[in-house]
């Protein structure tokens, strides 16, 4: 296992390399080259660029996340063969770098949903929330709206203002995408990307929908485990994995998150690992990643991680906002440091005495 932290870019991220670098046992980062839209084309001197920044700062580009994925391929659309082609430019220019991995969703319109991103803890400390009541009181073509008025002035991934601004016409989009036709696109995109894949030995690493049920009426279809097994038989090459965050699995108590490391095995590409904590049916907020904190088991999930024999890198996923700190919601420095270190404390007593 390699720990590693997200890092959005010096341009983005109010979390230096620097600081990275000095949290014991962070060996990398997952980055991305923030800017970019889905379908834009990356080259091969920014993506040069960028893993030499990480690289002088004393770490490792462990992977990217996200290689956007264009809409028309999500829905079918006519031109999404020349997104495709696009995209395996993208991948080549990663490939060439030796870069092996990418963790990319295929959500339509929305990334991900909360409908609090700074609710006050009893600790003082604020965190990402999702209620349902509170999202289906919000019309859908104003969501981007209030999610702007609540982030404080920060770009937020997957609420990029330049797509937002297309949100009536993302809706249109997939008003006849049903779960049966994203999940046939989906298979499709994988199906194309096969071959630059295996030739430079990159990872797929799908992220679970996030929450993990339907959001707006928008079909969701990386929600669990019969879904994730599904899609890697699909599919069924080494390249086709799964990045395994268990927020967002865990976001629905009915999934057993160790049973679905367990049955997953080697085509888990990737880790994200963080904590919630459920109040009822559809609400649920972000907690630290210490298990008592929340409502997940921590312990069990890293030791099922340990028993399929991960080596791949696994990072601490969002964390409260803590010690007056002011960033990207749920990315700041302090909490996700702290929650690096107790995951490795977990991880350094499987590896002594989980025997």
């Amino acid at each position: 296992m390699k720990m590693t932290l997200r890092w959005f870019g010096p341009k983005a991220d109010t979390v230096s390399l620097k600081h990275i670098r000095q949290i014991p046992g962070v060996v990398g980062v997952i980055s991305t080259l923030f800017d970019k839209q889905p379908g834009e084309l990356w080259t091969s001197a920014e993506v040069r660029a960028l893993k030499a920044e990480v690289e002088a700062a004393g770490l490792e580009l462990s992977g990217i996340e996200s290689v956007n994925i264009h809409d028309s391929i999500k829905t079918g659309a006519a031109e999404r063969d020349k997104h495709i082609e696009t995209y395996i430019k993208c991948l080549t220019a990663l490939g060439e770098e030796g870069i092996n991995l990418v963790c990319y969703n295929f959500m339509p319109v929305f990334d991900w949903t909360r409908s609090d991103l700074a609710k006050e803890r009893s600790d003082g400390s604020f965190v990402l929330s999702y209620d349902q009541a509170e999202i289906d009181k919000i019309d859908p073509l104003e969501i981007f709206a209030s999610i702007e008025k609540m982030n404080d002035g920060h770009m937020l991934p997957g609420w990029e203002p330049e797509r937002m601004a297309r949100i009536e016409e993302l809706f249109a989009m997939y008003k006849d995408v049903d779960e049966e036709k994203l999940f046939e696109n989906l298979a499709y995109f994988l199906k194309a990307i096969g071959g630059v894949c295996e030739k430079y030995g990159i990872n797929m690493a799908i992220h679970p929908d996030d929450p993990a049920w339907p959001v707006f009426g928008l079909p969701r279809i990386v929600t669990n485990q019969a879904n994730l097994q599904r899609l890697i038989s699909a599919v069924d090459k080494p390249y086709n994995g799964v990045t395994l965050c268990t927020g967002s699995l865990g976001s629905n108590p009915k999934n057993d998150i160790p049973a679905i490391i367990r049955s997953l095995g080697s085509r888990i590409h990737f880790g994200h690992v963080r904590n919630l904590i459920h109040h009822r049916e559809g609400a649920f907020d972000e907690a630290a990643h210490l298990s008592s904190d929340g409502s997940m088991d921590m312990a069990a999930i890293m030791k099922a991680f340990h028993d399929i024999g991960f080596t791949g890198p696994i990072r601490p996923d969002h964390g409260r906002m803590i010690w007056e700190e002011q960033a990207m919601p749920g990315y700041g420095l302090y909490d996700r440091a702290l929650g690096a270190q107790y995951l490795l404390g977990i991880w350094e007593a499987l590896e002594k005495y989980g025997k």
